[in-house]
């Protein structure tokens, strides 16, 4: 039986309690809802190039919150030159039986302002998706030492958790490109790329969207099938009517560069 099917409020509730139980993904791996939802991922830029532009061989590479290291290991950089932080705990047993064996630099690390390498380490650090602290980028990143981030934005996901928790305030205020931009301004980086972008995504049944909110659980905090069960009826409703429920994510992108010369004020 699938959603499509009129069920009754009861099986319905046992069909998404189902999604929310076996909601945990090991990396960054969504192929349980494929072709169940769908996220336009056509940006204005592409981050695996713009790092590609900057990146060469010789060049120490970090990548802070590496997830799985499924970017990362993209970039084919030579292992010996390549380093990576995870704190996920699933994640980081992950990277220890991928990475470790490669002779790629594994750090266990939740903490953005201790990141556990000497001073000036790095010349090329990168972050998709995960915090940062632009004053300890500072410090890793030997002088004329490039950063670059795609960031998930604070307005990420925000009509689709006002479908569930109404009035839930901005998890990561401030987390958009122009507060981002000017902290690393304020550290004397050089700014070399920023863009910024809003595209649909949309979810074809309610089951994947219950999975979905339980694995973005910092977006959708106190979310459950029991909390928001009658807001979970209205979105069915709405599927049935309409073919699917649409939000907005919200991604931007900043490429900076340290200052060869540190100018002391």
């Amino acid at each position: 039986m699938t959603e499509k099917d009129k069920m009754t409020e009861e099986q319905l509730k046992a069909l998404w309690k189902q999604e929310e139980d076996i909601a945990h993904i090991r990396g960054w791996d969504f192929s349980h809802i494929n072709d169940r939802y769908n996220e336009e991922e056509t940006l204005p830029w592409d981050y695996y190039s713009v790092i590609k532009e900057y990146l060469n061989d010789d060049m120490k590479l970090l990548d802070y919150d590496t997830g799985g290291g499924e970017f990362l290991l993209s970039l084919n950089h030579p292992y010996r030159n390549t380093s990576a932080t995870e704190g996920y705990p699933p994640n980081v047993e992950l990277c220890k039986e991928t990475l470790i064996p490669l002779g790629i630099d594994l750090r266990e690390c939740s903490d953005t302002s201790h990141i556990p390498f000497p001073d000036e380490s790095f010349d090329i650090m990168i972050n998709r998706h995960g915090d940062f602290d632009p004053v300890e980028i500072k410090r890793l990143l030997k002088p004329g030492g490039l950063f670059i981030t795609q960031q998930v934005g604070a307005y990420n996901d925000r009509e689709l958790v006002e479908m569930v928790l109404p009035g839930l305030p901005v998890p990561f205020p401030d987390n958009t490109l122009s507060i981002r931009k000017k902290s690393f301004e304020d550290e004397g980086f050089e700014i070399l790329q920023t863009d910024e972008a809003f595209r649909p995504i949309c979810f074809y049944d309610t089951g994947a969207f219950v999975w979905f909110a339980h694995i973005i659980e910092w977006e959708f905090p106190g979310f459950s099938v029991d909390n928001c069960f009658d807001s979970l009826l209205k979105m069915q409703k709405t599927i049935e009517k309409e073919g699917k429920i649409e939000g907005t994510i919200h991604r931007f992108l900043i490429a900076a560069r340290k200052p060869e010369i540190e100018v002391k004020l």
